[in-house]
């Protein structure tokens, strides 16, 4: 049995889940979110826990188990709290900008970078380095930080770039000089 698909999912107050069929909607103070599971999936809820089992022990109904029981946790903790990432920008002239809900980057280009909120998607910048990625679907939070952090990678010599807070960048040293 998968250890992390046997355990049941807790819903907070002010979570509401709704099951029809194959299609799990969940709705909470924070948003709407909504998964359509895997056949080989059954979804019950039973008082104020959800739970997830399999219909077979096949290989994939075991790999599916533990996938959609995490992805009905990531549903209910994204409705009632919701989901950030933090980036850090490192480097001379590298800022950024909040320009209504979208967010403009100084990189070292000729011209800023001006990255669109997409739908449920929001941006915080409390420093001129800082940047916040803030919504209610883990999935998206996350790929939006990683184009973001796209836009300059942090690189070994300097350390130049953008990074997810707290990532070590493992520097290089650069030309030996002549011995």
């Amino acid at each position: 049995m998968s250890r992390i698909g046997k355990q049941p999912i807790e819903i907070p107050a002010g979570v509401e889940l709704k099951l029809d069929g194959q299609t799990a909607k969940v709705k909470g103070p924070k948003g709407e979110l909504e998964q359509v599971f895997s056949r080989r999936v059954t979804v019950a809820q039973e008082g104020t826990q959800i739970l997830v089992g399999r219909v077979d022990d096949s290989a994939q109904a075991r790999s599916d188990h533990g996938l959609y029981r995490t992805l009905i946790n990531n549903m209910v903790v994204g409705v009632s709290q919701g989901f950030s990432k933090n980036l850090e920008i490192v480097g001379v002239g590298y800022r950024a900008v909040l320009k209504g809900s979208d967010l403009e980057l100084q990189l070292g280009y000729s011209h800023p970078v001006l990255v669109k909120a997409l739908d449920g998607i929001s941006f915080e910048v409390p420093q001129p380095t800082q940047i916040k990625v803030l919504g209610i679907d883990k999935q998206k939070v996350g790929q939006v930080a990683a184009d973001i952090r796209k836009w300059r990678k942090p690189e070994p010599y300097k350390g130049k770039g953008i990074r997810y807070e707290g990532e070590r960048v493992r520097r290089k040293l650069g030309k030996a000089a002549g011995a």
